[in-house]
């Protein structure tokens, strides 16, 4: 799967450097060998990163062998996948099935009762998740591009798997953003439940002009982390926004396009990753009740190269990233990964990359990231999600219609 490289002096003193610093930190200590940056193409512009190691970090390389193995090839735009507790996949596909796939790669029937999903462009059957109780409830969460009066709009939907398996059982509706718009683009799309058994849904501000500036306010669901509870109500101990008609489901505020949430392992916070314009794709750590400034500050430009807004990329009140990329990668789906048949790869994000095809390995020291690998490149594939099964490893789904695994050779 890899070369292994000799490590000049330089390298590592660097290695040392990061592994030794902040030893009272519970994340991973030793990431492996250290290597020059693996983003070498020439950025899209002269914005200048707000701290060291924002963009273009060192590269990082896993000393452990492991390997990618192809379970199947037969998906359909697989969008989100989750291992069921048996060992089976749980997967959702773009066009609107929702389907369960064996541990050897059997692809079962559509499972019907899905709602009708609109699948044009960037719509579908999105991201799924399983209720923490699954085993004794059989509850599964989902989004979905949902067509309504006045256009589409990110929606959120709930039902029980029945025990055959073949149907949805008591489909709800739960939650819908708003408002409604036109456009079939940035629906964002990725659910999960937090420490406290809420649900955490990401929401796109729709891509258009019209709908991007209502990603910063507070009266709209559009560009948005939403907090909500297993029946869409907004949860408690949501933030308190000061303006009057603000949404009481808000949990943070200013995103573009954000198809990515994981939990960190340790410290419980959210993170998120976000799709950036030409330039400008983000990792960003959550907390309650904060800005992350799409549109106002953006280390990206317009797809036809124009300056976005003011063309700033700080403001007093509005967070930067944790970790940003130019050119871009295109993050979706990604976990942190908590299994130890990899050590290197303890606490680290995992994140999929679609026009990058690749995964994105992410080493985070207290909260900073200190080294990026990018894994299967060289499989060409557009990665859509990725998730740990209770096995340990690592399982991705592609938008070609794969489904890899990734474990210690």
């Amino acid at each position: 799967m890899k070369i292994i490289n000799s490590i000049s002096l330089l390298s590592v003193s660097l290695f040392f450097l990061l592994s030794c610093s902040n030893d009272n930190n519970n994340d991973n200590n030793d990431p492996g060998t250290i290597t020059n940056p693996v983003e070498n193409n020439p950025a899209n512009t002269a914005y200048k990163p707000a701290f060291s190691g924002q963009t273009r970090i060192s590269g990082v390389q896993t000393n452990t062998e492991y390997e990618s193995k192809i379970i199947t090839s037969a998906l359909s735009n697989p969008w989100g996948v989750k291992m069921l507790p048996d060992g089976r996949f749980l997967i959702t596909e773009k066009g609107g099935n929702l389907r369960i796939v064996s541990a050897t790669g059997q692809i079962g029937n559509p499972i019907t009762g899905v709602p009708a999903v609109n699948s044009l462009n960037q719509g579908g059957l999105l991201g799924l998740c399983l209720d923490p109780e699954y085993t004794s409830n059989r509850m599964i969460y989902w989004v979905f591009s949902e067509q309504v009066a006045g256009g589409n709009i990110t929606s959120v939907a709930k039902a029980k798997l029945s025990n055959d398996e073949k149907s949805l059982e008591g489909v709800n509706i739960i939650y819908r953003s708003s408002p409604a718009n036109s456009s079939t683009l940035h629906y964002g799309g990725r659910i999960l439940f937090d420490k406290t058994g809420n649900l955490i849904v990401s929401t796109g501000e729709r891509s258009v002009l019209q709908t991007r500036p209502l990603a910063q306010s507070v009266t709209a669901s559009l560009g948005k982390v939403v907090r909500i509870t297993k029946n869409g109500q907004a949860a408690s101990g949501n933030p308190s926004f000061s303006t009057a008609g603000a949404l009481a489901e808000l949990y943070t505020i200013g995103h573009r396009n954000p198809q990515g949430l994981a939990i960190h392992p340790n410290t419980g916070e959210i993170w998120l990753s976000e799709h950036g314009p030409r330039g400008g794709d983000e990792i960003n750590r959550l907390q309650a009740g904060l800005n992350y400034g799409w549109p106002t500050i953006t280390y990206g430009i317009e797809y036809g190269g124009q300056v976005i807004g003011t063309g700033i990329q700080q403001q007093e009140g509005m967070e930067q990233p944790v970790y940003y990329w130019d050119p871009v990668v295109s993050p979706s789906g990604m976990t942190f990964y908590t299994g130890n048949r990899v050590p290197e790869w303890q606490n680290n994000l995992f994140v999929g990359a679609l026009s990058g095809k690749h995964i994105i390995r992410l080493a985070i020291k207290d909260n900073r990231v200190t080294g990026e690998e990018r894994l299967l490149a060289q499989e060409n594939q557009r990665f859509r999600d990725i998730t740990q099964g209770t096995d340990g490893a690592l399982y991705a789904v592609t938008d070609e219609g794969r489904l890899y695994k990734i474990d210690k050779k």
